[in-house]
């Protein structure tokens, strides 16, 4: 049975998206990856979209979507992205907060490097979960 993650965020929006993007990239094979938020923009924020599309050839608007944190199912691990206000407490075996600024309305270097330190945490999740079930 696969690793349940959830990347949470307040808008899920960006940071949790980009970071969902990558869990199903480098993942798929072990977890179930979701994001989620304590509230919902109408769309995925398109210069992340954009950026991500550029750089890493994925289309986050492809499957993913803006949504609370009740619409996604239990999870095993519970993720933080760095809200800045007091992120609800989601019962998992593990809680983690990466503690991202979010790049919203800054340049696009901003968002590339958010999105590398992303990819790099989700590289390490992907060896701590192969540890935890190997």
């Amino acid at each position: 049975m696969k690793t349940k993650v959830a990347f949470i965020c307040v808008h899920n929006s960006c940071r949790s998206q980009i970071a969902e993007a990558f869990g199903k990239k480098y993942l798929a094979d072990i977890c179930d990856c979701y994001s989620a938020g304590t509230e919902v923009k109408p769309q995925i924020n398109q210069d992340a979209v954009r950026l991500m599309k550029q750089h890493y050839g994925i289309d986050m608007e492809k499957e993913q979507y803006s949504k609370l944190m009740e619409e996604i199912p239990a999870v095993d691990i519970y993720i933080s992205m760095g809200c800045n206000v007091t992120c609800p407490y989601i019962p998992g075996k593990t809680n983690l907060n990466w503690g991202l600024e979010d790049p919203t309305g800054q340049e696009d270097e901003k968002f590339l490097e958010v999105m590398r330190v992303i990819e790099e945490k989700v590289l390490e999740l992907r060896e701590m979960v192969k540890g935890e079930i190997g």
